[in-house]
C-alpha cells in the first residue's frame, strides 16, 4: 500500500479501504488514462470507465451546457451520477477550471480538482492543482496567417482547437481540430458567413495533453491526502481543513501573511489536530513581511 511518512502524529500507514474494490472513472474524456494507472498503482483498486456517461450534461467549455455550481458541485455530482448508474460504492471524478489569474490577471490559469467519493465509508476526499502552465486561450482571427500564429502559440495540432462563428455562438462549432487540413477546411467554411472566425483551445482532456499533465499531478496530490490516516481511527483522507496564518518575521517578530499552522479534521471521528509550522519554518524571510518590506 502507497504512503508517505509524516510526523506530528499522523498515522503513516492507511488500512485496507480500497484494495481488491472498484472504482468508477466519472469521463467521457479520456481521464481514465491517467487517473486509471495512478490510482489503481497507490490504492490496488479495480479501475473501470463508465460507459454510456455523458459528463457533458454537468458543463461544456463551450458553453452549450452551462456548467450548475461550482467546479466541487460538478465533480462531486459527476461521481454520484456514476454510482448511481454502475451501482458502486466508490468513484472518482475530475473538473477543470480556466480563466485569468486571480492576481496577476494578464496570465492564464488552470485549477484542476479531483474528487473521490466512497459512499460505502462516507468519505469525500477532494486535491487541486492550481497552475499558470496552460495553453488556453482564444481569439478572432480573419486570416489564415493569423490562425495560423494562434495555432502555433496553442501548440497545435499537439492540443486541439475549436472553431465558432463567433465568441458565445451556440451554433456552428467545430470541436477537436487536430490537423492542419480540418483546421483550414473549418475555417474556410466558417468564413463564408462572416469574415470574422473565434478560435479558441479545447480544454477537453483527451485533446489537451498540458491539462492531462495538470490532471496527473491532482491525482498525485489525491494520493498523498488518501495516504494519510486519522491517528485515532486509522480513516483515510485525515486532511487539512482549516489554516491560520501570522508566521512571525525573523527580523522585526511582526506576524506575516505565511502559514503559521494547518488544522487537521477526521471526517469520521472528528479527531482535531493543529500542526504548527507545517512547512518547517519557525520564522518568515524579511522580504515577506508586510512592515519590513511594504
Amino acid at each position: 500500500m502507497w504512503s508517505r511518512n509524516r510526523s506530528e502524529g499522523f498515522v503513516d500507514r492507511v488500512t485496507d479501504y480500497f484494495a481488491g474494490r472498484n472504482l468508477q472513472v466519472a469521463t467521457m474524456h479520456g481521464k481514465e488514462t491517467v487517473l486509471g494507472p495512478l490510482l489503481a498503482d497507490a490504492l490496488g483498486v479495480v479501475v473501470h470507465r463508465v460507459h454510456g456517461f455523458d459528463t457533458d450534461a454537468f458543463g461544456t467549455f463551450t458553453g452549450e451546457v452551462e456548467r450548475l455550481g461550482d467546479a466541487l458541485a460538478a465533480a462531486r455530482a459527476k461521481c454520484h451520477r456514476a454510482l448511481d448508474l454502475t451501482g458502486g460504492d466508490l468513484a472518482v471524478a475530475s473538473e477543470g477550471s480556466f480563466g485569468p489569474h486571480p492576481v496577476a490577471g494578464f496570465l492564464p490559469s488552470h485549477e484542476e480538482l479531483v474528487v473521490l467519493v466512497d459512499r460505502k465509508q462516507s468519505l469525500e476526499i477532494t486535491a487541486r492543482e492550481f497552475t499558470t502552465t496552460t495553453n488556453y486561450a482564444s481569439a478572432t482571427v480573419t486570416s489564415p496567417e493569423e490562425l495560423r500564429s494562434f495555432a502555433a502559440n496553442a501548440q497545435f495540432p499537439a492540443h486541439s482547437l475549436i472553431l465558432r462563428p463567433e465568441r458565445d455562438a451556440a451554433d456552428g462549432i467545430v470541436k477537436g481540430l487536430s490537423s492542419w487540413e480540418a483546421l483550414h477546411a473549418a475555417f474556410e467554411e466558417l468564413q463564408r458567413g462572416s469574415r470574422e472566425v473565434w478560435v479558441e483551445t479545447d480544454m477537453r482532456a483527451m485533446h489537451n495533453p498540458t491539462r492531462m499533465d495538470v490532471l496527473r499531478k491532482a491525482t498525485l496530490r489525491l494520493i498523498e491526502k488518501v495516504s494519510i490516516a486519522c491517528p485515532t481511527c486509522e480513516t483515510p483522507g485525515f486532511d487539512a481543513v482549516g489554516i491560520e496564518r501570522g508566521l512571525p518575521c525573523s527580523t522585526c517578530s511582526h506576524p506575516t501573511r505565511s502559514v503559521l499552522s494547518y488544522t487537521y479534521v477526521c471526517q469520521r471521528c472528528s479527531f482535531t489536530l493543529d500542526v504548527r509550522h507545517p512547512h518547517g519554518k519557525t520564522a518568515e524571510d524579511p522580504r515577506h513581511c508586510d512592515r519590513c518590506n511594504p
